[in-house]
């Protein structure tokens, strides 16, 4: 057995030693491969547990409850306001922290009235070398990690999925839509409005990796370097749709697309 499955073999032991487990499932990357994996060696003791929130796309909740019909999975929806969550709204740098810890307090207990003595979530290996918050509240509520425990990486992942025929083997990354804003920018539900459908816009028209970041009034696009042409070649459709959404401004950075390029104003 190769490396790459004996790490996969050690997340399904830990898993099935576990006895039960409530999946926190986004429909990403990880969350399913996780979920598909935890379902496969536990059965009917895992579930799946989706919040139905501000911040995420519905277009990610539908394929959340798609794949859990397909695959046969108990998949639970709870509501959850983050923008009603102490301090979020004005976007502090331990946003994620505050968030994360009362939607898993919220899993938490929706497992507990389902008989489900675990919560897991799917972070990685890759995860732990930037700044996230989250999982400080990950670490204190007693979630479990079990991929990173598993040592398992986003390549080791993605190759998995593609093993295991997953829909989402090679699914663009995603994060909550108030990774968005730049920090200390108040949230506000018509801005998390104009950020989805903004996006929304770009996937529709073909591109894969995509953010829309929020700088006031100010979009700032994000893809990669290799689509600036086809970004350009729409720029006019581009600017008036996003102008009709409530920005002033749209801007392409430069830069291109960056997992967590928000944290970069953070000082270190």
């Amino acid at each position: 057995m190769d490396g790459l499955h004996q790490k996969y073999q050690a997340l399904k032991d830990d898993l099935k030693a576990l006895g039960g487990i409530a999946i926190a499932f986004s429909s990403g990357v990880d969350s399913t491969l996780l979920l598909k994996t935890a379902h496969d060696v536990l059965g009917d003791r895992c579930i799946a547990v989706t919040a139905r929130s501000r911040s995420f796309p519905k277009r990610e909740l539908a394929e959340a409850e798609q794949f859990c019909r397909q695959q046969g999975i108990r998949h639970i929806i709870i509501d959850f306001e983050e923008l009603k969550v102490e301090g979020f709204a004005q976007n502090p740098k331990n946003r994620c922290y505050l968030c994360k810890r009362e939607l898993f307090t919220k899993i938490l207990n929706t497992a507990k009235e389902n008989g489900i003595p675990n919560v897991a979530e799917g972070s990685n290996l890759d995860d732990s070398g930037d700044y996230r918050p989250g999982l400080t509240a990950v670490a204190e509520l007693g979630i479990k990690s079990p991929m990173r425990e598993a040592n398992l990486t986003k390549s080791d992942i993605r190759q998995l999925s593609k093993e295991l025929d997953l829909p989402t083997w090679d699914k663009q990354s995603f994060a909550c839509l108030a990774t968005r804003f730049v920090y200390g920018e108040t949230i506000t539900e018509e801005k998390l409005s104009m950020v989805d459908k903004a996006e929304q816009r770009l996937l529709d028209l073909g591109f894969r990796q995509v953010r829309v970041r929020i700088h006031g009034t100010t979009a700032r696009i994000e893809v990669d370097p290799l689509e600036f042409s086809r970004i350009l070649d729409s720029a006019a459709d581009l600017n008036a749709y996003f102008q009709q959404l409530g920005f002033t401004y749209a801007a392409l950075d430069l830069g291109g697309y960056k997992m967590g390029s928000m944290n970069k104003t953070i000082d270190n």
